[in-house]
């Protein structure tokens, strides 16, 4: 049962729709959309897993194994920087261009360096994996031709049985693209 008026980012009367609030800044860098629930439970199971190794640490620090102690919380921490991470997963938007955060790198696209922000169908990895399935995916042509792999995919951990959350998605990063690129 959703419960709007108890979110922090929704007004007690506003649509369900995600719009903009007015004091946005659109200098900041913003993610158009919510992260997904595979995205979500996957780093909330790594970070139950990192409780269980700094529960774990905790015991062997009071057997007196101090050494163990430390590489449990060296683990316990790289397990949440990489929780965390994952949740920083996605395409992001601002005044200054488009930026696509993945795991290990990000790119990041001017809005004066790229012709075109579209949607189009084409084979996507399903969840990140090497499987792919034909889907829709979002994908921006810098100048010169060259793609950067798709910033939105409907098959990935945010959008995974989500079409309409896709759709708007999209369509609000092709919308700040038509904005801004043309400034």
């Amino acid at each position: 049962m959703p419960l709007p008026f108890l979110t922090a980012d929704r007004a007690f009367d506003a649509s369900a729709e995600d719009v903009a609030l007015p004091f946005d800044d659109h200098d900041s860098w913003r993610r158009p959309y919510r992260p997904g629930p595979w995205r979500v439970a996957a780093a909330a199971t790594l970070l139950l897993l990192a409780s269980f190794v700094l529960f774990a640490g905790m015991i062997i620090a009071f057997a007196g194994a101090l050494p163990g102690a430390g590489a449990c919380l060296a683990l316990a921490l790289a397990v949440i920087i990489c929780a965390l991470r994952m949740l920083r997963i996605g395409a992001w938007v601002s005044r200054h261009g488009v930026r696509r955060v993945g795991f290990f790198r990000t790119t990041t696209v001017p809005w004066n360096r790229a012709t075109e922000v579209r949607t189009v169908q084409q084979p996507v990895k399903w969840l990140g994996f090497p499987r792919t399935v034909q889907g829709q995916a979002l994908i921006v042509v810098r100048r010169g031709g060259d793609a950067v792999p798709p910033l939105l995919t409907d098959s990935n951990a945010d959008f995974l049985t989500r079409g309409e959350a896709f759709d708007r998605a999209a369509d609000t990063i092709e919308a700040w693209g038509d904005e801004y690129r043309q400034q």
